[in-house]
């Protein structure tokens, strides 16, 4: 019986990067061999264990064998004749195929190392292909270490571009999808993932309403960088460089998804791209099964960022409808995270990176005076129903339009 650390761990640690998960693999040893030793075995699909002590987890050396589509469609087999070599053979890239023994000498039988030195991300075998999540993964990985200089293999690409081809993706379920892209969107390059799905051709298939905005053409005045496209992948990367939550860039992500259907005859110019939107981030969401808060927030964004772009020129009654739509006196913290996603949606153009958002503090102080208003009088009218609540608007609007005639005076 021999254990290795393995994938990951042994990844990072070469990459002088930290760790948080350690992943075991065992050779050599029987089911009851654990058992006897101590450790409860967890595993559905294969022998899983979790170390007595450590509670760390334990998989006795496997191989597998492609029986029907899709990830689940996998025959495994255990015994304690497998070598590391062959277990490692069914993972997905190379610099994850490697282990390291007791003794701290690493197996690298598919060339690891070479390609952390040569920082490429390369698939260790043809049997890459037997699994369509591993797709996403790559470009997953591709997000993380694109900022220490990792490529993906040209051959790698090609066999992605292949299996899209194939069909293979087809059989990709919304859960295992929104793990992976919800993942890489807090990467720190989170828009590598969707540049990297592009470059291998199957970002159309994955998902086709964020490809369907590459080549749509916007106002040069307003987006130097002329592609809608490229103007949401600078925004959401924006977002990451922000430190902004994954609820947050998702709906930097989701915002402009309506530009792809603007007639053809009326560009560049979007007008009601907003409503238009709306319905294709709904779409997406219930298809990928997206969770309510990044649905909601991602809906307000989409519906409303250009009223927050245009703050100072909104009147009073629009100032006011518009936060009562997007419920900010119950729930200010998904309001401050839909302005911290129009901050990255302006600085997501080209010479605009740095630019100022005065939009985002103005609607903060607005909301601010609204939320803690007192009421108090009010009450003590004793007004009921439609009555109480006309009271209360005129308040508020009264206090937009102090906002509004001070911020006048200034200028």
């Amino acid at each position: 019986m021999k254990t290795y650390r393995v994938g990951g761990c042994v990844r990072d640690h070469l990459l002088n990067l930290p760790s948080s998960d350690v992943d075991w693999v065992v050779t050599g040893a029987t089911v009851d061999q654990m058992l006897e030793l101590g450790y409860k075995a967890i595993g559905k699909d294969f022998p899983v264990f979790l170390h007595p002590d450590s509670k760390e987890e334990y998989a006795l050396a496997r191989n597998e064998r492609k029986t029907a589509p899709g990830y689940h469609g996998f025959e495994f087999k255990t015994d304690q004749n497998i070598t590391i070599e062959q277990d490692l053979l069914r993972r997905d890239l190379t610099i994850n195929a490697m282990a390291e023994d007791e003794s701290g000498v690493i197996v690298d039988p598919y060339g690891g190392q070479r390609d952390i030195e040569a920082r490429q991300l390369r698939h260790v075998s043809e049997a890459f292909c037997e699994d369509p999540v591993r797709v996403l993964r790559v470009a997953r990985f591709a997000a993380r270490f694109h900022h220490l200089g990792f490529k993906l293999a040209d051959e790698t690409r090609d066999l992605i571009r292949q299996m899209g081809e194939s069909g293979e993706l087809d059989a990709l379920v919304a859960e295992r999808v929104w793990t992976e892209m919800s993942r890489a969107l807090d990467e720190a390059d989170p828009a590598v993932f969707f540049q990297t799905l592009l470059e291998c051709s199957v970002l159309a298939t994955l998902f086709p309403e964020i490809n369907a905005l590459f080549g749509v053409p916007q106002n040069a005045a307003y987006h130097p960088e002329i592609d809608t496209g490229v103007h949401v992948m600078m925004a959401l990367q924006k977002s990451a460089d922000l430190g902004h939550d994954t609820e947050t860039r998702f709906a930097v992500l989701m915002h402009d998804l309506g530009k792809a259907t603007t007639p053809a005859d009326v560009l560049p110019g979007h007008h009601g791209h907003e409503q238009r939107g709306v319905k294709l981030v709904k779409k997406f969401c219930q298809h990928w099964k997206a969770p309510k808060a990044y649905t909601e927030l991602a809906l307000i964004m989409t519906e409303f960022h250009t009223h927050v772009h245009r703050a100072f020129e909104l009147k009073a009654t629009t100032i006011l409808d518009l936060f009562s739509r997007i419920d900010v006196f119950r729930k200010p913290a998904r309001f401050q995270k839909m302005l911290d996603a129009c901050l990255a949606d302006a600085r997501g153009r080209t010479n605009f990176e740095d630019t100022e958002y005065p939009q985002a503090a103005y609607f903060e102080r607005l909301a601010e005076k609204l939320i803690n208003a007192d009421l108090t009088e009010i009450k003590q009218q004793g007004l009921q129903g439609k009555a109480f609540g006309e009271a209360i608007r005129e308040y508020r609007l009264g206090l937009i339009k102090a906002e509004k005639a001070l911020l006048q005076k200034l200028v």
